[in-house]
């Protein structure tokens, strides 16, 4: 049997108390409102560095351990107190930076490690766990005290921003690293995970035209705008992350394209960047003065991160210690006389304008494939819109308007990085505003069914309870690139095998192919099992199990039950698990082949 059905999972009595956190590659931050009876009030940001004379809607996402593991500082104050460390005093500390970048691409597990600066590794589940920790005990902190009274992390929804193109495995290991800390239950309402793109696009909807900086859409809200479609590019320090919406009647989003993007975000020019100092500084000076000096190196690297923004010559101070390992090796002046597009000036390093373009062409050109192949696809994209801290990059607007301007218009919110955390607020009051999304692959359980040796592999064949039945078929459970929306689940009923089984595991697949026959075909993964008891064995083969599956959400959950006994399987789907035994292949039977 398959049924559809929708069905809101929302508390009548919505928190008033939403709580997104940003945690980007390069930069995090979170927002806070409280909503009275009558209105929603705007997100307020908490403002950072301050104590360094800053005033920034987002801290580094940088984290210092001592050398036993123990968390010391977070953010501006970790960067601040590695940069100032000597040589020797650094080496000894676990500084990380674009830790986030360790979950992307990635099939994880809870054991994955990451290298610190030093070269030395820890867990990658402590690092964000940590990370997030300092994050909540900021925002507890700072709302306490602007709200004249004392917060629990229960008293809020917590919403975590990560990349729609990541994972579900790392989607997973986030919600997980952020239950340790909220101790919220993995399976509650009240930890939300948001795509940041989506959040984005939830943000930017509502703003009205002046709300641009780049060329003004002259018309009401887009969120006012039904039938409008746009692209939304997050542009962020580690990855590029590209979603598809349709605005629909009353102001809710529909996913039109699966989530794209790459990996080409705002540190590879960072790192072509540095990559050119090496080129500059020849003979091992710069991998010497990287080697001694890693501080240093993220000083120089931070004041570049502000000057790229610019379109237009740059010049970065040389530091003392860099200028004094090249000078024992030759005059300074010498390492820039073969070297074009960069000069030395009184002690700093100057950049042509030409030259700091050349640094952003593999990000670019990758951000341009992307738009292309969505743009060649039968929609009626209007507008493209570009967020995240990469997209206040002058170069970069320049480069898609020149690319892309003559077919749809390119806007840029003010303050573009602040436009997932504020979006955030409102996808955590309403997550059914992204009404439907797209499948981002097929995905089927294991199951068997009656043999048919015309339609069947041999090798496929076993015997159970004196019947003839075939393992390892794919159950289709959802196609690629097919609508779910988002409260809509799907409902399978199942059989065991055996008669006088105690217990069904469940075991899910995923694929890229629209049609997969079986679930050991080349292509087809496992992402993660979970078991239901079946403790009355009464019923024989003829007993019930009702498999309950929502796709159109964030993440994937889902329910067995057992309709004898009402036991109940886990809820998430446990991406991060992908052991798979003989009997999880073909411990259930397709109901519905065995009925047709």
């Amino acid at each position: 049997y398959h049924y559809y059905h929708n069905y809101s999972d929302l508390d009548s009595n919505k928190k008033k108390y939403v709580t997104p956190i940003d945690f980007g590659t390069a930069y995090s931050g979170y927002a806070y409102t409280v909503m009275s009876e009558e209105q929603e009030i705007d997100p307020v940001l908490k403002r950072w560095g301050k104590e360094l004379g800053l005033d920034t809607p987002k801290t580094p996402t940088c984290i210092l351990f001592n050398e036993e593991e123990e968390f010391l500082k977070f953010g501006y104050e970790a960067k601040a107190a590695y940069v100032n460390m000597r040589g020797g005093e650094a080496t000894k500390h676990h500084f990380f930076e674009s830790f986030k970048m360790a979950l992307y691409g990635k099939t994880l597990n809870r054991d994955v490690t990451i290298k610190a600066a030093n070269g030395k590794s820890m867990k990658a589940l402590k690092i964000f766990t940590e990370a997030l920790r300092y994050l909540k005990e900021d925002a507890l902190t700072t709302i306490s005290a602007k709200a004249g009274r004392r917060f629990i992390a229960s008293d809020f929804t917590w919403v975590l921003t990560v990349p729609a193109i990541w994972d579900p495995s790392a989607k997973q290991f986030m919600r997980e690293a952020a239950t340790q800390v909220t101790t919220i239950s993995l399976e509650s309402t009240d930890l939300v995970i948001a795509l940041e793109p989506e959040a984005a696009s939830v943000w930017c909807k509502k703003l009205p035209a002046e709300g641009f900086i780049t060329q003004n859409h002259g018309g009401d809200s887009l969120e006012h705008s039904p039938g409008t479609q746009y692209i939304v590019v997050d542009c962020g320090g580690g990855t590029i992350d590209i979603t598809v919406h349709e605005v629909l009647d009353g102001g809710a989003l529909k996913e039109l394209h699966k989530a794209s993007g790459n990996d080409l975000g705002g540190q590879t020019v960072d790192k072509k960047f540095k990559e050119f100092l090496r080129e500059i500084f020849c003979h091992g000076v710069w991998d010497e003065y990287e080697s001694n000096y890693p501080s240093e190196v993220q000083k120089m690297m931070y004041d570049f991160a502000v000057l790229k923004q610019e379109d237009e010559d740059v010049q970065i101070i040389c530091p003392f210690n860099l200028g004094t390992i090249a000078q024992r090796r030759q005059e300074i002046e010498k390492f820039f006389e073969t070297v074009r597009g960069v000069s030395w000036h009184d002690g700093s390093i100057k950049i042509s304008k030409q030259k700091m373009k050349s640094f952003f062409i593999e990000s670019l050109n990758g951000i341009t494939k992307s738009l292309r192949e969505i743009l060649d696809k039968d929609f009626n994209i209007q507008f493209i819109l570009l967020v995240g801290g990469y997209a206040e990059s002058k170069i970069l607007r320049g480069h898609i308007n020149d690319q892309f301007g003559d077919q749809c218009k390119v806007l840029c919110p003010f303050r573009a990085q602040e436009a997932i955390v504020k979006g955030a607020v409102k996808f955590g009051r309403n997550p059914e505003v992204v009404a439907s999304r797209k499948s981002a692959f097929t995905y089927g359980i294991a199951t068997c069914e009656e043999f048919d040796e015309s339609r069947h592999k041999a090798e496929k064949k076993f015997t159970a309870d004196g019947r003839e039945l075939c393992r390892d078929i794919f159950m289709k459970l959802v196609k690629i690139g097919e609508n779910v929306g988002w409260n809509e689940t799907r409902e399978h009923i199942l059989l065991p095998v055996e008669a006088d089984q105690t217990a069904v595991n469940i075991t899910f697949y995923r694929t890229e192919k629209k049609n997969a026959k079986y679930v050991d075909e080349w292509g087809v993964d496992d992402v993660g099992s979970f078991t239901v008891s079946m403790p009355d064995t009464r019923g024989g083969t003829e007993r019930e199990i009702k498999l309950e599956i929502r796709f159109g959400s964030t993440e994937i959950a889902a329910t067995a039950t057992d309709m004898v006994s009402g036991t109940e399987g886990s809820i998430k789907v446990d991406f991060m698990t992908n052991a798979t035994s003989e009997m999880q292949q073909f411990s259930l039977l397709l109901h519905d082949s065995l009925t047709d």
